[in-house]
């Protein structure tokens, strides 16, 4: 089949690496990757790129998240969510407007620690397989940015939130964290991933509907283009004349295309694509000529 990435609604229950598995079933393909964990009982966006599309992964990893999540105020876990062992409870005596004071503090550039069950490797080992093991090991803070942190609903111990944030941030531990800080603990009860880049919840779809649009044939209609996830690089076409050294691999003069590049900057990235239309990859302009970066033609 063609290369593309399908918006995938995960469903809880399922590992990222089970939807990957499920997907190289469905549509009778080895080459499949995500494009960032969720946990087994999260649900949400999981985009999912086949073929030459796997080339994307790394990039879409690499892209903020939006995320809406129900923080359990009062409860302590091992894993930092519903899911664990409860270390410590507490009677939850703060007020409203102190946990709206408490959360919206952690907005901006904040250190995480990340958690023992998290699939992050120290020394070549996970961390979840060391803490199964009942293996704790030092971990070093990491910076992540909480763009933003909106309250949807707040009915103690409970608080509903909408965070957005940088690549890397787990929300579990922003959950504890925040916790720690009002004096009472907390934990996640509830995680759902509404976007990641552009892809978002509403246009997602699930395992069900992806096997169903299979049997009819007609799975082409959720496979977004590649050139999709760089939407906001500037588009360039090639003449006719340097088709053949695209289709190769190599680089091209401003000659060769139809736009006027005497403006671009150096090292800019652009979307290339083929006389015809067809999307070759994207393409650096340096030293006076587009040079490739990442191939996707078909």
């Amino acid at each position: 089949m063609k290369s593309g990435i399908i918006n995938v609604h995960k469903e809880a229950g399922y590992t990222s690496f089970d939807v990957v598995a499920k997907m190289r079933g469905i549509l009778h393909e080895k080459k499949i990757g995500h494009t960032g964990t969720l946990d087994p009982e999260a649900t949400g966006v999981l985009p999912i790129c086949i073929g030459k599309a796997t080339k994307v992964c790394d990039l879409l990893t690499d892209k903020d998240k939006v995320y809406e999540v129900v923080m359990h105020l009062g409860i302590e876990t091992d894993t930092q969510d519903m899911t664990g062992q409860v270390l410590r409870q507490k009677e939850v005596l703060v007020t409203p407007e102190e946990v709206t004071e408490t959360i919206l503090s952690f907005q901006g550039e904040i250190a995480q620690i990340p958690p023992m069950y998290s699939a992050l490797k120290v020394n070549g080992q996970k961390l979840c397989d060391l803490a199964r093991k009942g293996i704790t090991v030092e971990r070093k803070p990491r910076n992540v940015v909480i763009y933003s942190i909106r309250i949807l609903q707040m009915a103690l111990p409970m608080v509903k939130m909408e965070v957005h944030c940088s690549k890397g941030t787990y929300i579990r531990t922003l959950c504890q964290d925040i916790g720690q800080q009002l004096g009472c603990g907390a934990c996640m009860e509830q995680l759902v991933r509404t976007r990641v880049a552009q892809f978002a919840l509403a246009d997602s779809v699930t395992l069900a509907q992806v096997e169903q649009l299979v049997a009819q044939e007609a799975v082409e209609q959720i496979l977004l283009p590649v050139d999709r996830v760089f939407a906001s690089y500037p588009a360039i076409q090639a003449k006719t004349c340097a088709d053949h050294k695209l289709q190769n691999g190599n680089a091209i003069f401003a000659e060769e295309v139809c736009q006027e590049v005497s403006e671009r900057r150096e090292k800019e990235l652009v979307r290339m694509y083929l006389s015809d239309g067809r999307f070759v990859g994207i393409f650096c302009w340096k030293e006076h000529q587009f040079s490739p970066e990442k191939m996707f033609l078909e």
